[in-house]
């Protein structure tokens, strides 16, 4: 896990058509999770950007999310 949540840094262009508050707004969804030890991948913060910037709807934001983590549920090995 880095130091710093760089997902701005990682990714510039998923950040590029967002204002200001949009990119902060973004950044600070993922802050939580990011200091509990969660590292983003780059589908997720797409994910989100895209909807923050109006290319998804809300439906299809849940849609993608549920889709993503279905996959992550069945390549993690089960808890013992």
């Amino acid at each position: 896990m880095s130091d710093h949540l760089d997902i701005e840094e990682r990714w510039p262009e998923l950040f590029a058509q967002l204002d200001e508050k949009q990119r902060r707004n973004v950044v600070q969804s993922f802050a939580a999770a990011w200091h509990e030890g969660w590292e983003p991948n780059r589908e997720d913060v797409e994910n989100l950007t895209d909807y923050v910037r109006g290319a998804i709807d809300f439906d299809e934001y849940l849609r993608r999310s549920d889709e993503a983590a279905e996959r992550h549920r069945k390549t993690e090995p089960p808890v013992s």
